[in-house]
């Protein structure tokens, strides 16, 4: 949350890919704040363009299947934001070999 308001503080704008959130709810989620935390993101949907875009980057990578699935989505909501752009990821390897050197990657 302080790398979020950090960012939102210098007027940048926070994207996730929306099946991000499906990769942040477990049986311990709590459902009120997770809505509060993505009230103040921008969260961009994965449609058909958006799908083959990232298929295209699993395929450019040399990987598949549904491992690398929502990674792939990621990277794909990543690389059609405007530059400079920061992600926070917890996986530099999956990322830095989908989105090369066009996306400034950050561990968390």
């Amino acid at each position: 949350m302080a790398l979020v308001a950090e960012a939102r503080s210098r007027g940048m704008e926070v994207v996730i890919c929306a099946l991000t959130i499906i990769e942040a709810v477990h049986t311990r989620t709590n459902k009120a704040r997770l809505n509060w935390v993505l009230s103040g993101l921008r969260t961009v949907p994965v449609g058909d363009e958006e799908a083959k875009a990232a298929s295209a980057l699993l395929m450019g990578a040399g990987l598949h299947g549904p491992t690398y699935a929502i990674d792939a989505a990621v990277a794909e909501t990543a690389l059609r934001q405007h530059r400079p752009m920061v992600m926070l990821t917890s996986d530099i390897d999956d990322m830095t070999k989908l989105c090369g050197d066009r996306v400034r990657l950050v561990s968390v």
